[in-house]
C-alpha cells in the first residue's frame, strides 16, 4: 500500500481508530437474521480491507469495556476514503444497531525528535502494524508548558522516554499525530502478544520525566485482534 510523492518521501497516511458499541436489542433478534447482518457487515469489511485503498485491522473488545465491543484500525490516504467506507458500514442492517462511542483521527509524519534505532516505532511517514495479537490504544494530550520549553530540553526528555521503552522489545509503539485534526495531539497504539507487557511498559513510562508533561492519556482501550468474521461472532 505505500505510495510516494514526487519528492521521494512516502505520503502521509490517514489513521483512524473507531470503536463501536452494539445495542442490546440486536442480541434478541432471531439467529438467522443476525447471521445475515454479520454476513453483510463482513462483506463490506472484506471489500475495503482487501483492496489497495485501505489497510484494515479488526479487533474485539467484548468483555473489556462497557462502551465498546469492536474496533476498526483503518489506514488509508484520504478522509474521503474513511467516509466512503463508513457510509457503507452504516448502510448495512447491523450498522443500524451499532453506536460509535469513540473515534480517534490522526496522521503519520516524521518525528521532529531524534528517535534512535526505533524511529519507525515513534512517528514515521508510514505505519507498519498488525503483527501482534493485542493492541492498546491511548489518545495523548501534552501540557502547554511542554511546548514552551526549549527544543533541546524536550529532546533530552524524549530520549529518556525512548530509552525506557526500549527495555520492552516485545512491545511495538506506533505514534500518530492529531494536531489540528482531532481533540487529542497524538494517538499511541501499543502492540504485543502478551497484555502483561502493556502493564509493565506503561508502569515504567510513568517513571519518566515525560509523564509530568502529559495532560491526558485516557480512555485506554485493550483490544484483541481477530478476523472480521470472528470479531462479529463474538458479538453474541
Amino acid at each position: 500500500m505505500p505510495e510516494r510523492e514526487a519528492s521521494g518521501e512516502s505520503r502521509r497516511q490517514v489513521v483512524n481508530f473507531i470503536f463501536y458499541r452494539l445495542l442490546p436489542e440486536w442480541r434478541r433478534l432471531p439467529e438467522e437474521q443476525k447471521a445475515e447482518h454479520r454476513r453483510q457487515f463482513a462483506a463490506v469489511l472484506s471489500r475495503w480491507g482487501g483492496g489497495e485503498q485501505m489497510q484494515l485491522l479488526t479487533y474485539s473488545l467484548v468483555g473489556m469495556r462497557p462502551d465498546a465491543d469492536l474496533m476498526l484500525w483503518r489506514i488509508c490516504y484520504s478522509l474521503d476514503c474513511l467516509q466512503q467506507m463508513q457510509a457503507e458500514l452504516q448502510a448495512t442492517q447491523l450498522g443500524g444497531y451499532l453506536t460509535i462511542t469513540h473515534s480517534f483521527l490522526s496522521m503519520t509524519r516524521r518525528s521532529q525528535y531524534r528517535m534512535g534505532r526505533d524511529a519507525e516505532h515513534h512517528g514515521h511517514s508510514l505505519i507498519h502494524c498488525g503483527n501482534h495479537k493485542y493492541a492498546q490504544i491511548h489518545p495523548f494530550v501534552k501540557t502547554r508548558a511542554w511546548y514552551q520549553m526549549p527544543f533541546e530540553e524536550r529532546q533530552r526528555i524524549i530520549s529518556e522516554y525512548i530509552h525506557a521503552s526500549q527495555e520492552f522489545p516485545r512491545v511495538r509503539l506506533n505514534t500518530t499525530y492529531s494536531f489540528g485534526l482531532d481533540d487529542q495531539e497524538y494517538v499511541l497504539a501499543l502492540e504485543a502478544d502478551d497484555p502483561a507487557e502493556f502493564v509493565d511498559l506503561v508502569m515504567r513510562l510513568r517513571e519518566c520525566e515525560n509523564s509530568a508533561y502529559t495532560l491526558r492519556d485516557t480512555p485506554v482501550f485493550t483490544c484483541v485482534q481477530c478476523t472480521p468474521e470472528e470479531m462479529l461472532t463474538r458479538l453474541g
